[in-house]
């Protein structure tokens, strides 16, 4: 059955007759993205909303659904994407919503139609991928249940859904001038974490346990007001959460229980339970939580920072055993978040992840090893980040576009290398940190499996290496395994990589001077973009473009395409 709603997803994307035992259905939506004055935190701002909503609205399908959104552009000087995070847009790479690589910006006042299906059920998200709009608040959930006569491989009697981010007061514009500046002017760390849209700035739900902090109000603002999660006790409940932050990664733990994962990134993984949880930035899961304890008491859900000095106090909400009142106090203190630096708590929880039985293992070996070194460098007095010493920059005209049409001034002559010098140490700052600027295009042949080892590296600053979640669009890949210091690529660390049973995901984590080595089928043409999904890290060039059969991309309609060379080319005759 699966099979066969994946087989009719295809068939849907390439615009052929659907003939399925069960139809699907097209559900449509009609978006305007605008600016809006709103107080995620209780400190009015403005941010980026859809239909006047901050989360936008939910999206909830069944696999094998095409979704429409028809997204008028509101905003009144700048372009707007979006991006369907973890659909892989099967036979749609023109609906990927990645600016300057599937497609034009949507100009304002301007409209465009995204269609595409969601070929398989899981918890996704959506957010702008045009500048830094994520961070500005364009971001939302995106649910795909089963597909009728489906079931999924674990029981649960309700559902809720966390959708973390973070909160900055300064614009996304001032973050974006300090970011490009010479000397860089670093914003610093986020002022709030946000549950659903929600957080509170500048006091805390538990001040009773944390002496000299300010308590914050139940009631008042409903932009801010504490999320409340009202569950029955004695049941079992499917938390779906998925991170969109711009640069926290995160922790999760509800007082006093045990959480079991179930599904990372749309895939279904072995059960197994944790007292909390890793989450980082593209990061999307399922636990299922059993409410077994104490009915006539509420309890704390706890969202702190991993990976960085956290200076951005932690967010709270309630899970709320019914009949008690949604703003009942827990007792108790909230759950301690683990301590920053406590890297091996975080690898513990990482390597559990494991594929479900059933799961399609990797193929044996692959066709090609791209080797991609992760550094933080200089170029004319700005700070970058780069990619074996090349910092991606943007073209005018879209990849997909003018691939397609075959224009020669679309790559750069010089392909970005498949490895870095042996020789690097990645324990040190660079020792000559200058770069340079490119495409980073890795054009791919179609249906050759590729590995990707992923390698972290000291940046700028001595005693410095950060956390990199990378995702992938366009694809799931398999993470064969971690590994300490450089990779060499010989046979110890291929000891560390595992064939029997990898995860599927669309995003992965390099941990500080590490490396993590990944594997997937470049089986779906288009032009798609691999980088870390921190905002301030792409934006300053960390990332690379995959091309993969752009001879097989079906007709790219025009009004995805229709600018820098490509409205030029198109103007003159050229057939897309």
């Amino acid at each position: 059955m699966r099979a066969l709603f994946a087989w009719c997803a295809l068939l849907l994307a390439c615009g052929g007759v659907m003939h399925c035992a069960e139809a699907a259905k097209a559900r449509h939506l009609k978006w305007e993205v605008s600016h809006m004055f709103w107080s995620p935190d209780c400190e009015e701002k403005v941010l980026i909303g859809i239909n006047g909503q901050f989360p936008g609205p939910t999206i909830r399908a069944k696999a094998g659904d095409t979704i429409v959104v028809e997204l008028k552009n509101g905003l009144h000087t700048e372009g707007v994407v979006i991006h369907w995070h973890g659909v892989r847009q099967i036979g749609t790479p023109w609906a990927d919503g990645t600016a300057a690589i599937s497609q034009c910006a949507i100009n304002p006042e301007e409209t465009f139609t995204y269609r595409f299906v969601v070929d398989k059920p899981g918890t996704y998200f959506y957010h702008g991928h045009y500048g830094m709009q994520r961070a500005a608040g364009l971001y939302g959930s995106l649910i795909v249940d089963v597909a009728d006569g489906e079931e999924e491989p674990f029981k649960y009697d309700g559902e809720l859904n966390l959708l973390l981010s973070d909160w900055y007061h300064e614009s996304i514009y001032n973050q974006m001038v300090g970011l490009s500046s010479s000397p860089m002017r670093w914003i610093g760390e986020p002022q709030s974490l946000l549950i659903n849209g929600r957080g509170q700035f500048n006091c805390s739900l538990a001040a009773a346990h944390t002496p000299g902090t300010k308590q914050c109000t139940a009631g008042g603002n409903r932009h801010c007001a504490p999320v409340i999660l009202p569950v029955e006790p004695n049941k079992t409940y499917r938390l779906r959460i998925a991170s969109t932050t711009s640069l926290a990664s995160l922790n999760l733990a509800i007082g006093k229980h045990k959480l079991t994962v179930v599904e990372a990134d749309g895939n279904y993984v072995a059960p197994f339970v944790v007292d909390d949880m890793d989450i980082y930035s593209g990061d999307s899961y399922s636990v299922l939580l059993t409410t077994d304890q104490d009915p006539s008491s509420n309890y704390w859900v706890s969202i702190g920072v991993r990976g960085r000095t956290p200076k951005t106090a932690p967010a709270l909400a309630l899970l709320n055993y019914r009949p008690n009142r949604g703003f009942k106090l827990p007792a108790i203190a909230p759950p301690v978040t683990p301590a920053w630096n406590d890297t091996a708590h975080s690898k513990a929880f990482t390597t559990q992840i494991k594929a479900r039985a059933g799961t399609p293992p990797p193929p044996a070996t692959s066709d090609r090893r791209i080797e991609l070194l992760n550094t933080q460098n200089k170029l004319d007095g700005h700070i970058k980040w780069s990619i074996n010493n090349v910092s991606l920059v943007l073209p005018a005209t879209p990849y997909l576009g003018s691939l397609k049409l075959g224009l020669k001034t679309a790559l750069a002559a010089a392909r970005p290398a498949d490895t870095f010098g042996r020789a690097y140490d990645v324990t040190r700052p660079p020792h000559n940190p200058n770069t340079t600027t490119g495409d980073n295009v890795y054009v791919l042949r179609h249906n050759t499996t590729v590995d990707v080892v992923l390698q972290n590296a000291n940046a700028l600053q001595h005693n410095v290496s950060e956390v990199h979640p990378w995702h992938l669009h366009g694809h799931d890949f398999w993470v064969l395994g971690y590994g300490e210091g450089a990779y060499r690529g010989d046979a110890a660390d291929a000891a560390r990589l595992n064939l029997v049973n990898p995860p599927l995901r669309n995003t992965a984590v390099i941990f500080p001077y590490g490396w993590t080595a990944l594997r997937f089928v470049a089986d779906n043409p288009g032009v798609w973009a691999f980088h870390c999904h921190i905002e301030p890290h792409l934006h300053m060039g960390m990332g690379v473009i995959f091309a993969e059969a752009i001879d097989r991309v079906g007709k790219v309609p025009k009004e995805a395409v229709s600018c820098g060379a490509t409205a030029t080319a198109l103007m003159n005759g050229d057939h897309l």
